[in-house]
């Protein structure tokens, strides 16, 4: 625990206290070293977005005799979130919690989703310019995630981004952000994405030269505020042209 406090994103010093914890579970060391729940204690708070620690309570939840609930750590991921929209490894924790869950069919996937949602758009309007909230945004993760998923679950209109009605709430409540947050690359992004979907998935009712004008218009701008990484929203306006 001494060396974690001086160095707290050194790897292998997680890796040996995990080693330690497989292996010596009751000690050597000091009460506080056996404790259980040290992770709640002074050290895991200062440390709560750092990715490394974050594993760690992976394995020590892996290793515990008697299993925590996996509703308790969802419970523990939303406050860790709403003290800290910009904690990513809880937002990462969070979707793992969530996948595991709805293969076990202990939470509604549909409803869970809708909480998702809300979270999302609070964090969203909170910090327009703080990627975590972006890269977790609901549709965009789950996508990615679906084959972890019951074939129940991964070929559901959710899912596979064939509910139209959802596709458009996002993208209108997302194009009001941008409206306030003009210069927001990560609203442009999504706005591309969820309107590509609806190219891809709803040609047939929806307005396909409208919405690809509206992607390559966003595409435009993405290239002035994001000059880095022009070759690739080239490459995503080839997509398009495709579609």
């Amino acid at each position: 625990m001494a060396a974690l406090k001086v160095h707290p994103k050194v790897y292998w010093i997680w890796n040996h206290r995990g080693w330690c914890l497989n292996n010596v579970p009751s000690g050597p060391g000091t009460e506080d070293e056996g404790d259980p729940r040290g992770w709640e204690k002074d050290l895991w708070n200062k440390r709560v977005v750092c990715v490394l620690a974050w594993s760690y309570r992976r394995v020590v939840l892996a290793s515990m005799p008697i299993p925590r609930p996996e509703t308790s750590e969802l419970a523990y991921t939303t406050r860790k979130i709403e003290a800290n929209f910009s904690n990513f490894s809880a937002w990462h924790q969070r979707s793992k919690v969530l996948l595991s869950l709805w293969s076990k069919g202990e939470l509604d996937p549909k409803n869970s989703r809708e909480d998702e949602f809300d979270l999302v758009h609070d964090a969203m309007y909170t910090d327009p310019k703080d990627q975590s909230v972006w890269i977790y945004h609901p549709l965009a993760r789950w996508f990615r995630s679906a084959c972890f998923l019951p074939l129940s679950i991964q070929n559901s209109r959710d899912i596979q981004g064939d509910d139209k009605e959802i596709l458009e709430r996002e993208i209108t409540i997302i194009q009001s952000l941008l409206d306030e947050e003009p210069d927001s690359k990560w609203c442009m992004e999504s706005l591309v994405h969820y309107k590509s979907l609806l190219l891809r998935n709803h040609s047939l009712s929806a307005n396909t030269s409208t919405l690809r004008r509206e992607c390559i218009a966003l595409l435009k701008q993405l290239r002035e505020v994001d000059s880095g990484r022009k070759a690739r929203y080239d490459e995503i306006e080839l997509e398009l042209a495709k579609s």
